[in-house]
């Protein structure tokens, strides 16, 4: 790799949906609920659903089309893949290796990455990390979900099925020189875990500790469907994702007006709690959430992409991507636009 690497940078981005887009109303029956429990508790109006023909592969391979595109960069020239999911299509083998299939381009590399909601942030910092080494000099980061084929569509599990949807998002991280200093520059991406927190928001089955894994009656109590105490892990959201984007924020002199956040989409209320004690006006913070759900690993690249295509972001602007979520796990990033 040439000494004129300084950095990476994040060169183009994609996102992709499902056709099936499913409104409140189509759910409230299900879940024994109303369109205005659910806009008042998450600001969620719709979500997708894949259908027949569709799966966590086939929307991250659209997602990755539109990155490559979006960067210039032929399949052909990607040096490895990083693909941030909880929802594979498959127990094993990952979907890294199923998209890397897809686009045709072994025999590169391929890991996937579990980190559920800062999913992507994780995934990010592995890109950076190989590209500022000198291992890889293009890397195409995924986050991609597939969270209706595994929710629980019952009263039982409403607090947690209707938060959720599926969708991907990708973008190309590559080497950054002196001459390429400028749009999509990335500084180092900071990650934490707090595991005491980890049966906050959790699914156990299957799992490898119990004998069997999944048991008839692990499936008939519901154990195989995400369980969530909701209120603790709302509270240290807003908490630790306040004081990590302020710390950007000053560490960085920037002007909060300025700033555009483009933080994970689980609850809107979050999102603007963060805003407002970060000093960032509202009209800077990307909200995906009301129409696409919570996409897990799949929103920030989303809301990154739908943020630089709409001309939310402009060249120069500082743009803070932050997620918390299951683990509990945490990242911040900062990105010029």
């Amino acid at each position: 790799m040439s000494s004129l690497v300084s950095g990476a940078r994040i060169s183009g981005t994609g996102r992709a949906l499902p056709a099936r887009q499913v409104t409140n109303a189509e759910l409230a029956s299900q879940l024994g609920s109303s369109h205005e429990w659910m806009v008042t508790r998450t600001g969620i109006h719709t979500r997708y659903f894949i259908g027949p023909g569709e799966s966590n592969t086939s929307l991250a391979l659209e997602a990755s089309r539109a990155a490559l595109a979006d960067a210039g960069v032929a399949p052909t020239e990607l040096d490895a893949i990083v693909f941030a999911t909880l929802s594979p299509d498959m127990v094993f083998p990952g979907n890294g290796v199923l998209l890397q299939e897809a686009l045709g381009v072994a025999p590169i590399p391929a890991i996937d990455v579990r980190n559920q909601c800062s999913g992507f942030l994780y995934a990010l910092s592995v890109a950076q990390a190989w590209v500022l080494s000198g291992m890889y000099r293009r890397v195409l980061v995924v986050g991609s979900e597939v969270h209706s084929t595994g929710l629980d569509m019952s009263p039982r599990g409403r607090n947690v099925s209707l938060l959720f949807g599926d969708g991907a998002g990708a973008v190309v991280v590559e080497a950054r020189t002196e001459e390429s200093r400028g749009r999509g520059a990335l500084e180092p991406v900071e990650l934490g875990a707090d595991g005491r927190g980890a049966r906050l928001l959790y699914c156990d089955r299957p799992g490898a500790a119990a004998h069997p894994s999944i048991t008839v009656e692990d499936l008939e109590a519901g154990r195989h469907f995400a369980q969530m105490d909701g209120r603790p892990v709302f509270r240290r959201a807003v908490e630790l994702l306040s004081e990590k984007v302020s710390a950007i924020i000053a560490s960085h002199q920037l002007d909060p007006a300025q700033v555009v956040l483009v933080a994970h989409q689980s609850n809107r209320r979050i999102n603007e709690l963060v805003a407002q004690r970060a000093a960032i006006p509202e009209a800077r913070v990307m909200h995906t959430i009301e129409q696409w759900g919570n996409t897990t690993a799949g929103s920030i690249p989303m809301a990154l992409d739908l943020a630089r295509r709409q001309g939310t972001v402009k060249p120069g602007d500082p743009v803070i991507m932050a997620a918390f979520g299951s683990g509990l796990t945490w990242g911040t990033a900062l990105m010029w636009g």
